[in-house]
């Protein structure tokens, strides 16, 4: 029988809230810097002032508890103010990912029900064209960056301006921690995107388990002294709620706003960047861009996500001085589930280090990752024995926005299943194998794609490669890899190139002897979603 603590009559629970996350620098580094492009400085003083402001500006358009707002910017110090301001309203988030297709846009906001837009004014043609078709939207606010002015009737009032109005203090409410603080919507590659929701205490459980993970790692760690700049949208998943952790740590940030390849490598530079986190894509823009060897990358940290962290691309980092990790997550996950983090024993092998760093990572705190068979069984650690992953932790999406038949379907006997295929070691350490949806059976043997992809893009003609399952009238299916080759390096590679490359790994163990079957397409370019992950959908459609 449990026995239940006794509360003194003067006592009352503390309530986890986002209030309490930025309440934290603010006794001890106000006079610390918030950077916009290298354009524009503000200090966490100011900061706080911005974010009282901004909550007062809202007040006056209308805005009241349970109402959403939502944000339509690139990474910025005013999507910071609005992770701080909406939420601690009482107000719902809706961080809207601008890069999905029109009507996904509109879909979105329609489906989330947003009751006042911050529309930067790249975005205001698509609002101003499909206005008519959101008649919940009460009011516009214009976010600008020095561009024309809009439509006259388009706007109800300019950011800055109605900060400037709006008083330095607002009396924010006390809320219960299991209010709901914001909304997005994943980036699925099938149907429509569904909205994903998170309360006030998942977001500061999830902050916390990042700085006591990140904080207490023998390398690539985030601590008090690193200056931050997220190349992750802000849109999607809260910059992978990264920032909510600097804004606790009360560390220098910086944000790019567009992601332009060249105003990004020189702030890392002037601005002496540290830590940072992004898919694959953005890191190979990077190092590839003209340039590029120019600027000085040796302080970088770096965690990859949202797609396997190639090791070629991983050695490529290294050389740069990059101290590059991979992580794992998903958008219904808040997002982070597992990030490589190595023992310092391991740092001192090279070629082990390369391989633990590319791995999909170890469970952050208060994470628990298992892998089930198709019973639902949770199976033996070891390369030999794959599943599904599954995983608990208090900071997971309970249900999808208005969906309940997908929100039946993602839990299963207290377990969020994630889709994903892979095995765990005795270390704990995390390898995915493929997404279930994109193995591939060859003559009844399960291949992983991800494997091919890795391998194929050790080559060193090879710039990109996907890999997907393309039907098959003797095996049932066989891999179809579609190859981007290195400017320069089309005349020299060729199919049968790659496939003897392959072929080596098939003799040393580390791949299937099936991968013969292995048919080989080069092409201009790869199908990504609006976050950067392969579209392995679109690509099937495209080529199958």
């Amino acid at each position: 029988m449990s026995i239940m603590m006794q509360r003194a009559q003067g006592a009352r629970p503390y309530q986890l809230t986002i209030r309490q996350i930025l309440e934290a620098p603010a006794a001890y580094n106000p006079a610390q810097e918030i950077v916009y492009r290298g354009e524009r400085r503000l200090t966490y003083r100011e900061l706080r002032e911005r974010i009282h402001r901004l909550a007062g500006a809202l007040s006056s358009l209308g805005v009241r508890p349970g109402e959403t707002v939502g944000v339509m910017d690139y990474d910025s110090h005013r999507y910071l103010e609005s992770y701080f301001a909406v939420p601690m309203m009482g107000a719902v988030l809706h961080t809207v990912n601008v890069k999905l297709s029109p009507e996904h846009v509109l879909y979105t906001l329609a489906h989330a029900e947003d009751d006042v837009l911050l529309v930067h004014e790249d975005f205001l043609p698509l609002l101003a064209a499909a206005r008519a078709r959101l008649p919940r939207v009460r009011k516009v606010v214009l976010l600008r960056d020095g561009g024309a002015a809009p439509p006259p009737g388009l706007c109800d009032g300019e950011y800055e301006e109605l900060l400037a109005a709006a008083p330095p203090r607002f009396e924010f409410p006390e809320l219960d921690e299991d209010t709901r603080a914001t909304t997005f919507y994943s980036t699925g590659t099938t149907g429509l995107p569904k909205g994903v929701c998170f309360t006030h205490r998942q977001i500061v459980l999830h902050t916390l388990g990042l700085i006591v993970h990140a904080g207490t790692q023998p390398h690539a760690a985030f601590g008090r002294d690193d200056v931050y700049m997220p190349l992750t949208p802000m849109f999607h998943v809260h910059a992978w709620g990264v920032p909510y952790a600097a804004t606790m740590l009360g560390v220098k940030q910086v944000y790019a706003g567009r992601y332009v390849p060249d105003l990004i490598l020189k702030l890392i530079v002037e601005e002496k960047v540290t830590f940072s986190h992004s898919v694959p894509t953005v890191l190979h823009m990077l190092l590839r861009a003209p340039g590029s060897e120019k600027f000085d990358l040796s302080r970088l940290k770096l965690v990859i996500g949202g797609a396997a962290l190639p090791r070629a691309l991983a050695a490529a980092a290294l050389q740069r001085g990059i101290d590059v990790v991979g992580g794992y997550g998903l958008s219904e996950t808040c997002p982070v589930l597992a990030i490589a983090h190595l023992d310092s024993a391991d740092l001192a092998d090279p070629d082990r280090a390369v391989e633990l760093r590319t791995r999909t990572g170890r469970a952050v705190p208060l994470v628990d990752m298992r892998i089930w068979d198709e019973r639902g069984q949770e199976v033996a650690r070891g390369g030999d024995h794959t599943g599904e992953i599954v995983v608990r932790a208090p900071w997971l999406c309970e249900s999808y926005l208005k969906d309940p038949q997908a929100s039946d379907a993602l839990w299963s006997n207290g377990y969020l299943r994630t889709g994903d295929v892979g095995w765990l070691d005795e270390r704990g350490f995390l390898k995915i194998t493929d997404r279930i949806k994109d193995a591939i059976k060859v003559g009844g043997e399960w291949v992983s794609s991800l494997q091919i992809e890795e391998i194929l893009a050790g080559h060193p003609a090879v710039a990109e490669a996907a890999v997907i399952g393309a039907p098959d009238s003797k095996w049932g299916e066989h891999p179809l890899a579609l190859v981007v080759p290195r400017p320069g390096a089309e005349r020299e590679l060729g199919a049968r190139e790659l496939v003897a490359h392959a072929r080596q790994f098939v003799e040393s163990g580390q791949l299937s002897k099936v991968v013969v079957t292995m048919e080989v397409k080069f092409v201009e370019s790869i199908d990504r979603t609006s976050v950067g992950k392969v579209d392995k959908v679109a690509l099937r459609k495209k080529y199958r």
